[in-house]
């Protein structure tokens, strides 16, 4: 990729920061006994991960490739709408939104059994909370998950 233009520059340089802490963000909640399944497909086990792995991967080998910033976890169906709601809302990083990306973390939770007539079958049963990873440190992003998920989902 030729890039000349320093602002395109500076874009090239937040997707690659945003990419690297999406993956520790991400990682981290996989590992979390509240996630029932991660969703993006650059995650070995995520649903379309086979074909991500043959369009996006650099190189043709290896785990990096080209991938979105936004992902979303299933939050295990034992915990209860208000539950994850309260969980997002203690959050001081994240803002509740919508976006396509951008420097603010975002994350919002939806209620799928209410949108949908019938369950996706590649989705675990629960609760669907997207997130946008920005441009703050993933330990800070990781660290604010961690104190509410405690409050909250512990």
């Amino acid at each position: 990729m030729r890039v000349d233009d320093p602002n395109d520059r500076e874009r090239a340089n937040n997707a690659q920061y945003t990419l690297s802490s999406l993956r520790q963000v991400a990682q981290w909640l996989q590992q979390q006994p509240f996630c029932a399944q991660l969703l993006h497909p650059a995650f070995a086990g995520a649903p379309g991960h086979e074909h991500w792995q043959q369009v996006c991967r650099v190189g043709g080998h290896g785990s990096a490739g080209l991938a979105a910033g936004l992902f979303s976890i299933m939050v295990h169906e034992r915990f209860q709408s208000s539950q994850v709601d309260a969980w997002l809302n203690d959050l001081n990083l994240f803002k509740l939104g919508y976006s396509w990306g951008g420097p603010v973390s975002l994350v919002v939770p939806y209620a799928l059994h209410g949108m949908r007539s019938h369950w996706p079958q590649h989705l675990q049963p629960g609760t669907l909370v997207r997130f946008s990873i920005g441009l703050e440190s993933a330990q800070a992003l990781v660290q604010d998950l961690q104190r509410s998920a405690a409050l909250h989902l512990g």
